[in-house]
């Protein structure tokens, strides 16, 4: 990897993992535990589309790895694994298939993909499929966030703003 890659892909790992920690910070203010809007995943949804998916599995375990240990939650680091490592493999996969322009679909999709990975860990850890009933209420929120996160990267793929260029 050039070094010019490795600059930006390390100022945008530190980009999703500031926006992270700052998420971290945001009171949830709806009734259900542990619903985000995972800010960050602007970040790995740009990367896909702006690199290659092999970069943005790079910035995401990065981000994941760091984000547990700068939390101090390494319990989570179980289920943001799962849930990344989900939502990574559908957004590389629909990033071909799908144009640019429907980047929301990409993001709705992985977002979905995501919360059934951390269910699927869920699963796993508390031995029981009444977990399964929170899952809609994921998958709302999840097309909810995605949509928000799909249409932010949307946009930061079009401005001409962009402090990191190839």
């Amino acid at each position: 990897m050039k070094t010019k890659k490795l600059v930006q892909l390390s100022l945008l790992t530190a980009i999703a993992l500031s926006i992270f920690i700052v998420e971290l910070q945001i009171p949830n203010p709806l009734p259900l535990p542990r619903i985000k809007l995972g800010l960050a995943n602007i970040v790995t949804l740009y990367v896909i589309y702006r690199y290659r998916a092999k970069e943005a599995l790079l910035v995401l375990m990065a981000r994941i790895i760091l984000g547990s240990v700068f939390s101090s939650n390494l319990m989570a680091i179980m289920y943001s694994l799962a849930g990344g490592i989900c939502c990574f493999v559908v957004m590389s996969v629909l990033h071909d298939k799908i144009e640019e322009k429907y980047i929301f679909i990409v993001s709705i999709l992985g977002a979905c993909a995501h919360n059934i990975g951390q269910i699927i860990i869920a699963i796993f850890i508390t031995k029981t499929l009444a977990i399964m009933m929170y899952l809609p209420w994921l998958l709302l929120s999840a097309m909810i966030t995605g949509l928000f996160i799909g249409l932010c990267t949307q946009y930061l793929l079009k401005s001409r703003a962009i402090l990191i260029q190839k």
